[in-house]
């Protein structure tokens, strides 16, 4: 037999080629043999197997393209290490079925260390060698008996593991041991300072008892003492009533003088209003004589009256009067809104989103409504004048809180009415003769505003005079 594996070992070196790697199909003919038939017991164990990978793999980094089998030559292109982790298992399976990439695998080996190899297809297998190594072999290139080399490996790394794990057992197991002495050291202490605690305790405990035996003769000693207290207040206490009843006949006698001083008082009382009336009737008399006087000569030299009202300043067109100060002005004088705003009890009329859409459309109406009436409430603390800022209730979502700053009126438009109808509305409400101003840029309602006797003014102006405030 060993003559027979000689000469098949010389046909597998007569058989190579240009690249040194025998003929994965002359190989598998050769290798069928009955070598085939012998199995191990078990799967390969884990360490065998990836030497086996590793070494196919490597060998498919040396391969042409065209000699790579195709279940590899996607990995074929893969650094080892990674061609050996991501094509493992393709890898086993394929050296399982495929005599002759297997015997193309073991040549790399071959080349390593032949002197191994020879001795692995002899039957021969050195003491010293890695049981790991000398089992790959076996399965790769499968001599005679390979299935006992696999086992004898596999008994190996068991063993090993068995070693590592007794090694390891014995590491806990000493672990314990130290840990067991710490913690008898650790209840040692312990013990010892309950112990001392406990010492403590006792001491205390005698040191308590001690004091509650001195608060106890000090109880008994003060309970004598609130005894003969008590006898000293029910003395004290006789003492006090008899006290009290000639403090009680004391004040019945002062109260009647209080009474008959309250009568003296009162009758004094009485006598100075008397006088006091007397007094207060000469004092009219003179004062009504004064104020006919004063009368009589204004009269007499026809003085007009000193206090000026809003409708003796500006008259109602109707009724004959003057026209508003600052109607001939023209709409575009940067003064004009500062002169109507100085006039007597003006009431400043503002169509709301004319204004705001005039000056900063590009907002939300909400954010409009705040700047405008935020400007509007200093303004109104700067000139005293009355101010009411109208915005069409249409343009909203839903209902919003009317509040403003203070000297400032909003009003919104009810349902089906606008907001320049509700301006029509309170300038038409207005009395005669009062300076009215309402700002807008809408031709109607400036048209409307000059029909009932107010004065128009555009957007523009209030929005420059907003801007310098």
């Amino acid at each position: 037999m060993r003559a027979a594996r000689e000469a098949q070992s010389k046909r597998r070196r007569a058989g190579r080629g240009r690249s040194g790697i025998i003929d994965s199909g002359a190989e598998a003919a050769e290798a069928a043999g009955a070598a085939e038939a012998e199995r191990p017991a078990g799967p390969l164990p884990e360490a065998v197997r990836q030497r086996v990978v590793e070494a196919a793999a490597g060998l498919l980094g040396t391969l042409p393209a065209a000699e790579v089998p195709a279940p590899l030559r996607r990995f074929a292109r893969f650094e080892p290490r990674k061609r050996a982790k991501l094509a493992g298992p393709p890898i086993a399976a394929l050296l399982e079925k495929d005599d002759g990439f297997r015997h193309r695998a073991a040549e790399p080996l071959r080349a390593a260390q032949p002197d191994l190899v020879g001795e692995v297809e002899e039957g021969r297998v050195p003491p010293a060698a890695d049981p790991v190594q000398v089992a790959a072999i076996a399965y790769l290139l499968r001599p005679a008996g390979w299935p006992g080399l696999v086992e004898a490996a596999r008994a190996e790394l068991e063993r090993a593991a068995s070693v590592a794990q007794e090694a390891d057992a014995a590491r806990r197991e000493a672990a314990l041991v130290a840990e067991i002495a710490e913690l008898r050291a650790a209840r040692g202490a312990e013990l010892d300072k309950v112990r001392g605690e406990l010492r403590d305790t006792k001491a205390e405990n005698t040191e308590l008892r001690r004091k509650l035996h001195e608060t106890r003769v000090r109880a008994k000693a003060a309970e004598r003492s609130a005894a003969e207290t008590a006898d000293g207040s029910g003395r004290e206490l006789a003492g006090l009533r008899e006290a009290k009843a000639a403090a009680d006949k004391e004040l019945r006698r002062l109260r009647g003088r209080l009474e008959q001083a309250e009568t003296a008082v009162e009758a004094a009382r009485r006598a100075a209003r008397e006088g006091r009336n007397v007094d207060d009737v000469r004092l009219r008399v003179l004062l009504d004589a004064l104020v006919d006087a004063a009368q009589g000569v204004r009269r007499e030299l026809a003085l007009p009256a000193t206090i000026e009202r809003p409708a003796d300043v500006v008259g109602a067109g109707g009724a004959g009067a003057g026209p508003l100060p600052g109607a001939s002005v023209s709409d575009s004088d940067p003064q004009l809104l500062d002169r109507l705003l100085a006039l007597p009890q003006v009431h400043l009329i503002v169509d709301g989103y004319n204004v705001t859409k005039t000056g900063y459309g590009e907002l939300t109406l909400a954010d409009q409504r705040s700047r405008l009436v935020t400007g509007l409430g200093g303004l109104a603390s700067q000139t005293r004048a009355e101010i009411t800022c109208v915005f069409d209730g249409a343009e909203l979502d839903a209902p919003v809180p009317t509040s403003a700053p203070r000297g400032v009126r909003v009003r919104f438009s009810p349902s089906g009415r606008t907001a320049d109808e509700l301006i029509g509305e309170l300038v038409r409400a207005e009395p005669a003769g009062r300076a009215v101003v309402v700002v807008s840029s809408d031709r109607e309602v400036a048209t409307a505003a000059r029909r009932a006797h107010a004065r128009p003014v555009p957007s523009a102006l209030l929005l420059r005079r907003l801007g310098r405030g």
